[in-house]
């Protein structure tokens, strides 16, 4: 039992409490509203971000600080530089396809890169075709050798990879390796801790423990580059780990994507590379080991694109809204994840209003379950409109795969969602090849399984719609 004395004294520290908690959630939601209203640009979002603030500042306070404030922005502006950083200067090629022309003039203008002749692009299918092809190019290299992976393990298929950095490295060749601090193991990376031990410069992307870096949260580099000499390049969705190996069976395959690249588009993902490195590293790769002069090696026009979290560039994501907005006849549209925004929505609904037939082929079940209930919520105006959404069955497909016209293909590390568009780092590259995009068309046609209809939302039971519905106002950060 309390006493007089100890109720007396729970009552008179309560209102103290109340004293101090009550001015201070105001003064949180006050600082909470002034943030987004100064920062947020989304109606909704603000909206949401104000209202929870009032009704719970504390929790709303806190979440806002995890979620909403876009610390990313300041950090990805120390990424960012005009221009190439060592390759010469090329003029800019022209896009060969005539209604495209301002495809490739809005892309210009995006990036701040030209549009390079003379390339070459080789499709290589899931980790059996990728892997062995990228580890003979490191064996060959006789200079430098630049790795970039949001994913590096340290299993039988990653770990020959870490041994031929290791072996490339010692044997005089400049080896840089950068792994994403999340996506490679935030507690631990087996194949950092490798790399590292045995002498290879090796960087984690924004890998730090200090609140207000957020490494858990927002700012990832998504990228997949591997480059050789400076002449060599690989680039696409794969990561490297032996889920990708199909050969090998193993316990939750994933089927992708990657690319061997020839040309002097190459030079474009090596200065992505170096802008990252320096990034994390602070070291200036220069010189002929890093940016030699290239060579043409085939017909296809490319350019890179890369993008960061801040959200004034969204560069993938504005290249990707003209290129619907170019299409004329077919696009074709291959990805993991599909949770487009209203403007893209919006756009590809257009599209098929003037008579394109776009065709979006996702797998039927993901790797992120909510992800997949998010879909379901969100697709609904595309089948109104007549876009065609095909199910592809496992194994689960992680390819990101674009035609337009059967003559331009984008293809590379980003995702058709939020995150890819506007919180990842990532890199493109679109192509002006039409055997390429013919390739590419096979490969997505291919993966055509059951066709989504309205009929298949309209049959989903109450409970699951309420689910579906909730885990689309994630949308801004799954």
């Amino acid at each position: 039992m309390f006493s007089f004395e100890d109720r007396l004294r729970v009552a008179m520290f309560g209102h103290v409490g109340d004293a101090l908690l009550i001015p201070l959630g105001v003064l949180i939601a006050i600082l909470v509203t002034v943030h987004v209203l100064l920062n947020d640009r989304d109606a909704g979002s603000s909206m949401g971000w104000m209202g929870l603030a009032w009704l719970s500042p504390f929790a709303g306070g806190l979440l806002y600080a995890l979620f909403g404030v876009n610390r990313v922005t300041r950090r990805a502006r120390g990424l960012r530089q005009d221009g190439d950083l060592a390759s010469p200067r090329r003029a800019s090629a022209e896009s060969p396809v005539r209604h495209l022309a301002p495809l490739g003039r809005a892309a210009a203008r995006i990036t701040g890169r030209p549009l390079l002749a003379g390339n070459e692009a080789q499709v290589l299918y899931c980790g059996d075709e990728a892997y062995p092809a990228m580890l003979s190019a490191i064996a060959a290299a006789r200079h430098s050798v630049a790795l970039s992976s949001y994913i590096l393990r340290d299993d039988h298929a990653g770990g020959a990879f870490v041994d031929a950095l290791i072996a490339a490295h010692r044997r005089g060749v400049h080896v840089r390796v950068l792994i994403d601090g999340i996506g490679a193991g935030y507690f631990h990376s087996a194949a950092f801790n490798r790399l590292v031990r045995n002498g290879v410069p090796a960087g984690r992307f924004m890998h730090s423990p200090l609140p207000w870096r957020m490494p858990f949260l927002n700012l990832r580099t998504h990228k997949k580059i591997l480059l050789t000499d400076g002449r060599i390049g690989f680039t696409g969705g794969m990561n490297i780990g032996g889920e990708n190996v199909l050969a090998d069976h193993p316990r939750d395959p994933v089927r992708d994507t990657h690319f061997h690249l020839r040309g002097p588009v190459v030079g474009q993902l090596a200065e992505a590379f170096a802008r990252d490195w320096s990034f994390v590293t602070s070291e200036e790769l220069a010189g002929a080991d890093w940016f030699p002069a290239i060579a043409e090696a085939g017909g296809a026009n490319a350019r890179v694109i890369t993008s960061g979290p801040d959200a004034d560039i969204r560069k993938i994501e504005f290249l990707v809204l003209e290129a619907i907005a170019c299409a004329h006849h077919t696009l074709r549209i291959k990805t993991p994840y599909f949770l487009p925004d209203e403007r893209l929505v919006t756009a590809l609904a257009l599209a098929t209003l003037r008579g394109v037939e776009i065709d979006i082929v996702l797998p039927a079940r993901s790797n992120h379950f909510v992800m997949d209930w998010a879909l379901h919520a969100n697709v609904l105006p595309l089948l109104q409109r007549g876009c065609r959404i095909w199910l592809t069955p496992p194994p689960f497909d992680h390819s990101k795969l674009m035609v337009v016209d059967d003559a331009w293909s984008l293809i590379g590390s980003a995702n058709w969602d939020a995150r890819s568009f506007r919180l990842n780092f990532e890199v493109n590259v679109e192509l002006y090849d039409p055997g390429l995009a013919a390739c590419l068309t096979g490969m997505i046609d291919a993966g055509k399984g059951r066709q989504l209809t309205i009929g298949d939302l309209a049959e989903r039971s109450l409970p699951v719609r309420l689910r579906d519905a909730a885990a689309r106002l994630l949308l801004p950060y799954l």
